[in-house]
């Protein structure tokens, strides 16, 4: 079952026709949130991210758009497909509604909310090989649109194939100055010798959620120290590990980039950190 709008439809139901702006232009933003035992991992940062990228893309936001709102949106979803106690992964989409070409006619929004069971409650760590590989044939834009979480995703798209084709669990993407900034599906850190190095914004990355969560664990840590700087193709073979994060997985090793296999220390204790932040709110 999904939610559109308010009203509880069987998956596969024609909702949305072939006038769609998300279809057609990508006019769309998107959350993807975890949900354990009446809880929203989150939610508020979730939310407030939300509304901001909203505001960005001059969407109209709704009188009713509230948090509890929404919340209570999202729980009724889950209820109608009688998951229980099952982790869920929901996925909130807001989208422009119909009518005009790139200019729309009007600025009203509509959202649909999708759900899907996950396997466990809480992040894990997952120990198997994890393999990266840089994807070179297109380049993330240094601006507020690539911190979005938009629908427009063909450029992730494009290397999640070309990681398919050449056997690589993920690739990572450049931005326009030839810096890493993020994975296909995450945000990227890296350590060495105790520093851990996350892309600045600036730089183009998505403004994820788990980064955030990340950045106050560690800045808050005495043995830890982190920067928000530019990361190089050629500091990759110099790191001690390498993880990419995201609000469904939490944080993800990496294990291999090119003739470099990296330790996940740092990554598993940072994991500990991150559920314990998850269950407390």
């Amino acid at each position: 079952m999904v939610n559109f709008n308010g009203n509880i439809f069987p998956r596969g139901t024609n909702i949305l026709n072939s006038n769609n702006r998300g279809l057609k232009y990508g006019d769309a933003l998107f959350e993807t949130l975890r949900y354990v035992n009446g809880t929203i991992f989150f939610w508020e940062d979730h939310y407030f991210r939300l509304m901001a990228s909203m505001r960005i893309l001059r969407m109209e936001i709704p009188m009713n758009f509230t948090l509890e709102f929404l919340e209570e949106e999202i729980t009724k979803t889950i209820r109608e497909n009688n998951f229980g106690k099952d982790a869920i992964r929901v996925r909130l989409n807001v989208f422009r509604n119909d009518g005009g070409l790139y200019k729309p006619e009007i600025n009203k929004v509509s959202y649909l909310i999708e759900t899907s069971k996950l396997e466990s409650p809480f992040y894990l760590i997952n120990d198997q090989n994890y393999e990266v590989e840089l994807f070179k044939d297109y380049y993330v834009n240094k601006d507020m649109l690539s911190n979005l979480k938009t629908t427009n995703k063909i450029l992730n798209v494009v290397a999640s194939v070309y990681a398919e084709e050449n056997g690589y669990q993920n690739c990572l993407l450049i931005n326009t100055d030839k810096n890493v900034v993020e994975t296909i599906n995450g945000n990227l850190f890296m350590v060495r010798n105790g520093v851990i190095k996350t892309p600045p914004l600036s730089d183009g990355c998505l403004n994820g959620i788990i980064r955030m969560k990340l950045i106050e664990i560690i800045t808050s840590s005495e043995e830890l120290e982190l920067l928000e700087e530019s990361i190089s193709p050629f500091e990759l073979q110099k790191a001690d590990e390498l993880f990419t994060t995201n609000s469904i997985i939490g944080i993800i090793p990496i294990s291999k980039y090119r003739k470099k296999e990296y330790d996940n220390t740092i990554s598993k204790s940072l994991l500990g950190k991150l559920n314990a932040k998850a269950r407390i709110g």
